[in-house]
Order: structure tokens, then C-alpha cells, then sequence
């Protein structure tokens, strides 16, 4: 019996239990099931014996499954039986970018920093030779938990049999309709229901700042650029996910992210007024949206709120314009006693980053050293740690590992922003010394200027003594999971940002 034709109860690889068929078309069914093992939500693509993309699509969730980057829909299990092939993936949960525009909850810069994310996460996913190609509202969440992500990637365009001959353009412009829709609420086009068309000059869609008052110029221009609209200046289009990610990086303005006890108030007033999560769906093709429904003004404030901190305080590749005022402390993490103005007072640039494994010498990779360079070029690639496993606390191997900066000369640091993945957890040390020297001695020579636990996204460090030291090292004790495991532990940096003296 094919897997397309089972029914609600049936269980796949003797773990996976189907439960709601959420929807069927050209020979492949989508559904909500559980993994008994791991007692988990997960969605499963299932396929009618003889579907004519199988292949493709395998191939497809197999090159998917080995990126690591947290706002991509993880893939947790690919079957290739001809008669009883399945797919794995990663449940969505939260609302997508289409519930949210479709309330009138987003507000320009916040709708742009989901976009900006989406299209540092599809940067790398291009640089991995993989592309989305389907982008839709439905296919881009916001998460509960504060994060923002893409379902579909790859598998999308092969279930429906989508190919370009020019991926990276094909996913600019569907970026560019996504950004389109954040700014304006309309979809600039007649190919998406869910969301009105927007109106049309000369068979084109009108700019945003001509729909919707208070949309920044500069982002009605980076809109009219991504869809190879005529901008402002008659800038040429942007041609790939990473230029329009660096445009709007540049664009956003930074915004000012309260203490977590704030959020939290925020958090309970939205609860108090009525807010409810939507249930869980997948991406385009196979979504499950909640039934059209009227919200209060409460919910609608409460969202735009939420949308604001939470994206702005987890951004991961936008990190250098997120940035909160020095000795904010970030989600979960413990403040900081500020700097003084005097400390703060200039912008300190590092010539060279590389990664610091002073504790195993053994290791050649030193902690994805070849990395290191994207967080000083503002690549969305950013830095990882190896991955470890079994343990947050590096797999029980050593006690810690890093990445170290060389400031060029002798410095004063008295505040640092780093920006991490969205996944909370990291226990992390900034240290100041002398030497580059990969040696546990070294380290032991370094001074610890500030310190915090369960840190992610974007975290402002406050020096707490006044060190001066040719090299930085942003030290990390504990790791966080990475996203879809339970036993694999990972922490990421996207950028940094430094102030102090000579």
C-alpha cells in the first residue's frame, strides 16, 4: 500500500504517526504527524507510487537537510521507496508573513527586517547551490519563540516542478513581492488570493510610498529595485538575495529593544487582550491557514509590538542594524552596569577575525577558522562553531571555545555587540589579552571584561574593567541546540560591532 493512501493512524519508518492530511494535489498528500520516538510535532510529504518528480524532490530535501542555518525549515527524514517514499520535515510553528500583513500588524521597517532575514538565509541556501523559487507569504513565519522561518526551500519548486534558469534572480524577485507586501499589505501581482492585488500603472504596480503613507523613501526604492521596478535614481535591479539583504541591512533603522521584563509585559498584555497563535502549516502548496476572522485593535497593536522586539532583538543577519544602546540586555541574559560616555566614544574596527580553539590542539578546523572573515564583511553566512554532541557543554570534550579578533593595536573596549543565532542558550565570556597564541596558557592570560548567560540575537556587552589588549575574544562556555536536535549543540555569530578607545 502507498503511503499517499494511508490513512490518519498509519506510521511511517515505525515512528513517524500521520494524523490530519492537510492537503493532496498532483500525487503527493502533506501532513500533520508526530514522531513518537522524539514526541514532537513534524510535518510528512507523502507520494502516490509512480509520482513523476520523486526524484527530484529527494534530491531536493537531501541537499536541504545539510544546511544548518536556523531559519530554514529543517529536514529531518528522507524515505526513497518507490511505493512508499516520504518526506520529513520541521513543523512550522507560528504566524506567516501573510496572516500578519493580511491584519494590517506589520509596520514598514518591521515587515523589511523579516525580508532582510529571508534573504540572508537564501543567500546561504544559494551559496550551498540550493533555491527556493515558490516564495510566497505563506512560506516565510514568524515564529513564537522570536524568530523568523522559511518552509519549502527546494522542495516546493520540485513538487510543483518549478525550475529557472537564473535561481538567484528568480528568488531576488520573489523577494522583492514579499518585501512588496510587507510595505503595503497588497501583492503586486494577480498569482496570490490570499492577499489583495495591488493597483497597477502602465500594466506595472504602483510604488508602495504611492499605496501607503509612511513607507520610507529608502525602502520604496530597495521594493521598486528588487522587482526591476524604475527607482528613484535609476539604481540598476538587484540581482541576488545577498545584494538586496546588504540594501536592506543599510536601509532599516536600528531600533531601541527594551529589558526582557518589558517584553515580558508586552507579552502578557497580548495574552490578557485575546491574542492566540495560528495553528501550525506548511509552505506554499500545502498550507494550512486559520479561517479569515476579525481581530481587535488590541491584537493588531499587540502583534506589531511583538514583531518589532522580538525580530528586531533575534535579527541574524541584520545584526549591525539592530543594535540596542550599550548595557541593554538582550532576551534571557543578565544586564550590565553601563560605560561611561568617555568609553564609548569611538568605533573600533578589527583587521582579522579567526576562530580561537585554545582548549584542543589536536583539532586542524580551530573552530571553523575559514569562517571567521564574514563577520567582519558583513556576510550573512556569519561564523559557527564545530558542531558538538551529546552535551551543550561542548560534547563533554573541553570547557570552552571561540572567536578571536585582532584589533590591530592596543585597545580599550568598552562595549561590544554581537549578534548570535536565534536559538537562546549560549553562556558566553568576552575576554581581552595580548596574544593570538591558540594555547590554553594564553587563555588563562586573558582578562574577562563582561560576561552573560542564555544569550541570543543581538546583545550589547558592557566592559566592566578597564583593560587594554590587542585581541578580543568573544568565548563561548555553553553551547545552544541547534534547531530540529535534540543532541546536537551549535552556537553562531553574524557580526559584531565595537566602541571604546585607544
Amino acid at each position: 500500500m502507498s503511503t499517499y493512501t494511508s490513512e490518519p493512524g498509519v506510521r511511517l519508518g515505525g515512528r513517524y504517526r500521520l494524523e490530519d492530511r492537510l492537503a493532496a494535489a498532483g500525487g503527493w498528500s502533506a501532513w500533520k504527524a508526530i514522531d513518537e520516538i522524539l514526541a514532537r510535532p513534524v510535518s510528512v510529504i507523502t507520494f502516490a507510487a509512480g509520482f513523476p518528480r520523486l526524484e527530484q524532490v529527494v534530491t531536493a530535501a537531501r541537499a536541504a537537510s545539510r544546511l544548518t542555518d536556523t531559519r530554514l525549515t529543517q529536514v529531518f527524514d528522507v524515505e526513497d521507496s518507490w511505493d512508499h517514499a516520504y518526506i520529513v520535515l520541521e513543523w512550522p510553528f507560528g504566524d506567516t508573513l501573510a496572516d500578519l500583513v493580511a491584519t494590517g500588524s506589520v509596520e514598514p521597517a518591521a515587515g523589511a527586517r523579516i525580508v532582510a532575514e529571508v534573504a540572508a538565509a537564501l543567500s546561504g541556501a544559494h551559496a550551498a547551490g540550493l533555491a527556493h523559487l515558490c516564495l510566497r507569504p505563506d512560506t516565510v513565519r514568524w515564529t513564537p519563540g522570536g524568530g523568523v522561518k522559511v518552509t519549502g526551500l527546494g522542495i516546493d519548486a520540485a513538487l510543483s516542478g518549478v525550475t529557472s534558469d537564473d535561481p538567484e534572480l528568480a528568488d531576488t524577485r520573489g523577494l522583492g513581492r514579499l518585501l512588496y507586501a510587507a510595505l503595503t499589505g497588497l501583492w503586486p501581482g494577480q498569482d496570490y488570493p490570499e492577499l489583495p492585488p495591488a493597483p497597477e500603472t502602465e500594466g506595472q504596480p504602483r510604488r508602495p510610498r504611492q499605496i501607503r503613507a509612511g513607507v520610507p523613501a529608502g525602502l520604496d526604492d530597495i521594493a521598486c529595485r528588487a522587482l526591476a521596478l524604475p527607482s528613484r535614481d535609476d539604481h540598476e535591479p538587484f540581482t541576488s538575495p545577498a545584494a538586496l539583504a546588504a540594501a536592506l541591512m543599510a536601509a532599516i533603522p536600528p531600533v531601541q529593544v527594551p529589558p526582557a521584563a518589558a517584553r515580558r509585559d508586552v507579552a502578557r498584555d497580548f495574552d490578557r487582550t485575546g491574542g492566540q497563535h495560528t495553528q501550525p502549516g506548511y509552505a506554499r502548496g500545502y498550507s494550512q491557514r486559520p479561517p479569515a476572522r476579525r481581530r481587535g485593535a488590541g491584537r493588531v497593536i499587540a502583534i506589531s509590538v511583538l514583531v518589532l522586539l522580538v525580530i528586531a532583538g533575534v535579527s541574524a543577519a541584520a545584526v549591525h542594524l539592530l543594535q540596542k544602546s550599550p548595557g541593554t540586555p538582550g532576551p534571557g541574559a543578565s544586564s550590565s552596569a553601563p560605560a561611561s560616555p568617555s568609553a564609548q566614544s569611538g568605533v573600533i574596527t578589527p583587521v582579522s577575525a579567526s576562530g580561537f580553539d585554545a582548549l584542543n590542539l589536536a583539532d586542524t578546523g580551530d573552530e571553523n577558522s575559514s569562517q571567521a572573515p564574514n563577520v567582519l564583511d558583513h556576510n550573512p553566512a556569519g561564523w559557527a562553531t564545530q558542531q558538538y554532541y551529546g552535551s551543550p557543554y561542548f560534547g563533554d570534550l573541553k570547557t570552552g571555545t571561540g572567536l578571536i579578533l585582532n584589533l590591530g593595536s592596543a585597545r580599550q573596549v568598552s562595549a561590544i555587540t554581537v549578534t548570535f543565532g536565534s536559538v537562546p542558550g549560549a553562556d558566553v565570556e568576552i575576554m581581552v589579552g595580548n596574544s593570538a597564541a591558540r594555547s590554553k596558557a594564553n587563555l588563562d592570560s586573558m582578562t574577562t571584561i563582561a560576561s552573560a548567560s542564555n544569550v541570543s540575537g543581538s546583545y550589547t556587552f558592557t566592559a566592566q574593567k578597564k583593560v587594554s589588549g590587542q585581541y578580543l575574544v568573544i568565548w563561548f562556555t555553553k553551547l545552544p541546540s541547534m534547531a530540529g536536535s535534540a543532541h546536537k549543540y551549535m552556537a553562531q555569530v553574524f557580526s559584531v560591532a565595537i566602541r571604546g578607545t585607544s
